[in-house]
């Protein structure tokens, strides 16, 4: 029974911050600066989410190899391509590094 409780508490706990917004600014009229910098927040949130995680994704010791993957991965995005192949290439950029300096 504790248990149930504890997750409404959380799922409330996280509907708040995201509903206030909504429900206060429905009505406000924005300057068009803060609208276009509100249009890069999630990919900026998305960056600071995803990159650390790329870096520490080969293990201890085998940074350069993360970054190979991470280069690959922004310049296949960068061209435009399919995120699966923009996740591929990555993975393919990784394994090309082991491979050849045996890490």
């Amino acid at each position: 029974m504790n248990l149930t409780y504890l997750v409404l508490a959380m799922a409330v706990v996280t509907f708040i911050p995201s509903m206030l917004p909504l429900v206060l600014l429905q009505n406000a009229c924005l300057p068009r600066y803060i609208k276009s910098f509100m249009g890069f927040i999630p990919y900026a949130a998305l960056g600071a989410l995803v990159f650390p995680g790329a870096l520490n994704s080969t293990g201890a010791g085998n940074l350069e190899s993360a970054i190979v993957g991470c280069i690959v991965s922004i310049l296949l995005a960068w061209w435009e391509m399919n995120l699966i192949f923009v996740v591929v290439g990555g993975i393919a950029g990784v394994f090309i590094v082991n491979i050849l300096f045996k890490l």
